[in-house]
């Protein structure tokens, strides 16, 4: 009998999986029988938009973190399918730094291209995965959840593509219950016009921290107060920008500072990250890692080296994402069809996930983290017939977009890049960033 393959997840990981295996189907080769489940009602994942934060129509937790007026803030160019570019999907070459809209219509045009659909079953949320040893068989319970059914079917393997920027990290801290305002972690973030007129503390120095605060800032905040643990951002920001050690407490509208000072706020935004939380699985099968380049027990970064039938992907701390996604799922789709070879000793499992940790220990600033996973995603590629594509000049855009965002970050949108897949030089956009406030891809796309 065909092996059946379950995937959890409609989101980039999920759909590159699919495309992998489509891939090969196209190719001649026999694939297994290959089943998605996706708890929203469209695929996208995270690049999905909706206006619910909290729970959805079914009393699931919401999983997109996505807000209006989001705007990719790295360029396009380090991201880009290597079988399916910007130009061949929008008929030209467009501007480097896209709007939501438009890169979820980019995502979306490959997999329906590739006439993957049908594979989904879409508002179908896995509740359980176990695994039968004497079997070698996962059993995967789902809810289907508009008919609210629960079945279980058998599957040789599983591959979690559920992602981990959905589940999020809330700290307290002291007078948070009786703070006179909006608190608000940023998963639930919807919407910058909120904010307008209004004295913001975003809490952390991620990138949700930077790109949300920037949003306020464009859409109008009074001002904008960011705090840190261990050292600010250090960008050139905007007069109305300033950057605090971490909060000691909060009374009423007033909060303290680490370094003594206070300043009155209307609303706290919790920049302060992500879990990664899979409650379908028992601890046996599940990963337990911080967000890093090198993850936790996971050989070649997708197979789990406590039971090499289970896969992940993406749960990498990211610098390249849509492509190292890809050279992921082609890597494990070979692996499942017996092309490449897993090693059956758990000893060389491990001691591969050792040597990737020890090497991005080893790296010195984000200039080598971006070359460590650079040249991951080259080892994965050089293994598989994922088309090859020039990784370290993905690399060197990286390094570029840094530096940009170095002497401007309020205008790094307005640089443009060149396409290590086509070699054409995007366009600069109609607009400048911060003048730029209607995110639709028809006023993205216009001449």
């Amino acid at each position: 009998m065909k092996k059946r393959v379950a995937v959890i997840g409609a989101g980039p990981s999920g759909l590159a999986q699919l495309r992998a295996f489509q891939s090969a189907a196209a190719k001649g080769a026999e694939i297994p029988e290959v089943v998605c489940f996706e708890k929203q009602a469209n695929w996208g994942g995270l690049w999905n938009y909706s206006w619910r934060t909290g729970l959805d129509q079914y009393g699931e937790p919401v999983h997109g973190s996505m807000y209006r007026y989001l705007w990719s803030n790295g360029p396009k160019e380090g991201l880009e399918f290597a079988d399916y570019s910007f130009e061949e999907h929008f008929g030209k070459q467009i501007a480097s730094y896209p709007p939501r809209a438009v890169l979820f219509d980019y995502i979306e045009g490959r997999v329906k291209k590739a006439g993957v659909r049908d594979w989904i079953r879409f508002e179908n949320v896995v509740r359980l995965v176990e695994w039968d040893e004497s079997r070698k068989k996962f059993t995967v319970t789902v809810q289907d959840l508009p008919n609210d059914h629960c079945y279980s079917e058998e599957f040789d393997h599983v591959i979690v593509a559920s992602g981990h920027f959905s589940t999020p990290n809330v700290p307290e801290f002291p007078g948070f219950e009786r703070f006179n305002g909006r608190i608000v972690h940023a998963h639930d973030f919807r919407d910058a016009r909120e904010f307008a007129g209004k004295d913001v503390l975003l809490v952390g120095t991620s990138y949700s921290s930077e790109d949300i605060g920037s949003q306020c800032w464009k859409y109008g905040a009074k001002s904008i107060t960011n705090t840190y643990r261990s050292a600010p951002m250090g960008f050139k920001w905007p007069d109305n920008w300033e950057e605090k050690p971490n909060m000691k407490r909060v009374d009423g509208n007033t909060v303290t500072f680490g370094d003594g000072t206070t300043k009155k706020i209307d609303a706290i935004i919790l920049c302060t990250g992500y879990k990664h939380h899979f409650p379908f699985l028992p601890d046996d099968l599940r990963l337990k890692t911080a967000n890093r380049l090198a993850t936790a027990d996971l050989y070649k970064g997708v197979v789990f080296v406590n039971n090499p039938a289970l896969f992940y992907l993406g749960m990498q701390d990211q610098w390249f994402t849509f492509n190292m996604f890809d050279a992921q799922a082609w890597w494990v789709r070979d692996a499942i069809m017996g092309r490449l070879q897993v090693p059956a000793d758990k000893a060389a499992l491990v001691a591969d996930v050792e040597d990737r940790v020890a090497r991005e220990d080893a790296g010195k600033d984000t200039h080598d983290a971006i070359q460590y996973q650079g040249d991951y995603v080259k080892e994965l590629i050089a293994e598989t017939d994922y088309p090859s594509f020039d990784v370290d000049g993905a690399c060197e855009i990286f390094f570029e977009w840094k530096e940009h965002k170095k002497k401007d970050i309020m205008g790094f949108r307005n640089n443009c890049y060149r396409s290590v897949i086509t070699g054409t030089m995007a366009p600069v956009h109609h607009t400048p960033w911060k003048d730029a406030l209607d995110d639709t891809m028809e006023s993205y796309l216009q001449n």
